[in-house]
């Protein structure tokens, strides 16, 4: 059967071999752009268009028409290649996808039958779009439809694609284009010939039932393209997250079109007033509602798969992460010992979505860290606690992430000061100072704060100047080349104008120079200094101590869920995970 896609959801392919068929009320220009794993494209030579319409596994039409046909072998691509973008894009300069009918896709295999439609809805001022993606996923292939338009053009979108010199490649498109339309407007004696026998085979008529796809193939941690297990590990799990997004982006698509055309038809059908006598009224009604609950059922239905499917993927790949990315709770850190090189990620916590609340993606980070980190002591409508009840638990995530960075670097390379103006997170940082974890005992008092903040700008400035200079063998013999984690509990307390001011420097310039923040605190309790301290609040990633949803990914916007990463109750894991690191550093000496 089928599939009839909305906008965000993806689909099988069950085949390498395809044609996606493309339907538009006025001649449009087809393009395929072949990207890497992250859907960039390295150089002009890597989009199939009307002026070089044949790459290894692509072959585009050669002209502007209302109707296209797009030819791909996936399996005749490069490695290399892991996304193939089907763009269109409008020739006039003053053209637009909204003043049209919606184009429409259809993916086929090489024998006709129809795997997937798709309608670009919802255009108004864009001239370009990309259709759809074909991308690899698990050792197969998915169709995802993306129906983003651009305003701007076909430069905008070749330039959202990562190309180099995106404003030539448009513009060389274009030409083509113009060229292509001015050879098919020729008399046929003046059209060159493209050679080969005529197909008139229906593209739609089968010789026989098509056969159902084959099932997906069994999920294998680190599936996805890297360098190193870790690589491949990190690249899967984003994988998943984006997957996710784009699925759940599909069913509330589909929910609120099914929605809204439902009102429409029952509107429609009070408002004729034949419909309001006898039966009639009542099939419109029933009708209508039935349309809403089969495209409702099919959303669904495709969505519990992709859930499933991920749902697989994740208890295969949970088990198989490195401590940076592993829950508190995993086997790995009852063998853990101190590795030779920084990790590329760590993880701060778990997210999910209410459509799919049993799966947790792990929320990774790139390391080094190019952002401060704020724990949010704050209260919130979401838990009932005030912030006097947040305080503990949030110091506790902030300890937990010290911890993890500790652990997952090499020893002498990473290192954790605290300031604790009042004295008042005693509590959970005393695993740091029992284990001799700190590089000392935490800074208390407004002296204790003005001293620790002017070590680090010192030693921010040296690092700036060395690397300004490239002299960074000119550094002070001993000085210490670890990273910096400064963690500063109930902030502001403890903080005058002066240890503000060098706070928001090291925000800024201490993660180029190897410092990094960490601060627990309630942003109300900085309202005296009113805006002042807004940038600094908003260069921080803001975490919280118990689920909140205010992540937004970078695809379609959701607002997802962070559960912060915390070791069992009661166990002993950060003891032992310090103590070794603690061990580790007097072996070093």
């Amino acid at each position: 059967m089928v599939a009839e896609l909305v906008r965000g959801q993806n689909h099988p392919l069950p085949r390498t071999r395809l044609e996606i068929l493309i339907s538009a009320e006025v001649p449009v220009l087809v393009a395929a752009a072949l990207g890497d794993e992250g859907g960039r494209v390295q150089e002009g030579q890597g989009i199939a268009h009307h002026g070089a319409p044949v790459l290894p596994g692509i072959e585009v039409p050669r002209a502007a028409a209302a109707e296209h046909r797009l030819s791909a072998d996936l399996g005749e691509l490069s490695e290399a290649v892991h996304r193939v973008t089907v763009l269109l894009a409008l020739p006039g300069s003053a053209a637009r996808f909204g003043a049209t009918t919606a184009p429409r896709t259809t993916v086929t295999d090489a024998d006709g039958t129809e795997i997937v439609r798709f309608t670009l809805a919802g255009l108004d001022a864009e001239s370009a779009v990309v259709a759809l993606e074909l991308y690899r996923r698990q050792g197969g292939w998915k169709v995802r439809a993306v129906g983003q338009g651009y305003a701007e053009g076909l430069t905008a979108l070749l330039a959202d694609l990562g190309l180099p010199g995106a404003r030539e490649v448009a513009e060389a498109m274009h030409e083509a284009g113009r060229l292509g339309a001015a050879l098919a407007a020729a008399p046929p004696k003046a059209r060159p010939s493209e050679g080969g026998p005529v197909d008139y085979t229906h593209p739609l008529r089968q010789a026989s039932p098509p056969s159902l796809p084959p099932p997906p193939p069994p999920p294998v941690a680190g599936d996805a393209p890297g360098w190193s297990l870790e690589e491949r590990l990190y690249n899967q799990v984003w994988g998943m997250f984006e997957d996710l997004a784009r699925s759940t982006a599909a069913l509330r698509s589909a929910a609120d079109f099914a929605a809204a055309r439902l009102d429409r038809e029952l509107d429609e059908a009070l408002a004729d007033p034949r419909a309001r006598i006898g039966g009639a009224g009542d099939a419109a009604r029933k009708a209508a509602r039935a349309k809403h609950d089969e495209l409702m059922g099919r959303a669904q239905a495709a969505h519990d798969r992709d859930l499933a499917q991920l749902t697989a993927e994740a208890e295969v790949v949970e088990p198989a992460l490195p401590p940076a990315y592993a829950r508190w709770d995993s086997p790995v850190w009852h063998g853990h010992r101190m590795p030779t090189e920084v990790p590329q990620a760590v993880r701060l916590g778990d997210l999910h979505l209410p459509e799919s609340a049993s799966l947790r993606i792990p929320m990774l980070v790139r390391l080094p860290l190019e952002r401060g980190l704020w724990v949010d002591s704050g209260a919130t409508p979401a838990d009932f606690t005030d912030s006097a009840e947040r305080r503990g638990p949030a110091l506790e995530v902030a300890v937990a992430l010290a911890a993890r960075l500790l652990a997952v670097h090499p020893v002498g390379e990473f290192s954790v000061e605290v300031i604790d103006p009042a004295g008042a997170g005693a509590g959970p940082l005393g695993v740091l100072t029992r284990t001799g974890a700190l590089t000392g005992p935490p800074a208390r008092g407004t002296a204790g704060v003005a001293q620790a903040l002017e070590s680090l700008t010192r030693r921010v400035d040296l690092v700036r100047m060395a690397i300004g200079g490239g002299a960074t063998e000119a550094l002070p013999d001993g000085f210490e080349t670890a990273r910096r984690l400064l963690m500063v509990n109930d902030f502001p307390q403890g903080f005058d104008d002066r240890a503000l001011t060098r706070l928001r420097f090291l925000a800024d310039e201490g993660p180029a120079a190897g410092v990094h923040l960490l601060l627990v605190a309630d942003r109300a309790d900085a309202g005296e200094y009113g805006p002042l301290f807004d940038p600094l609040w908003r260069s921080l990633t803001r975490l919280t101590p118990s689920p909140d949803d205010h992540f937004a990914d970078p695809w379609v916007g959701h607002a997802w869920t962070f559960e912060p990463s915390l070791p069992p109750p009661g166990g002993a894991v950060l003891q032992q995970v310090l103590s070794m690191v603690a061990a580790a550093r007097i072996k070093e000496k």
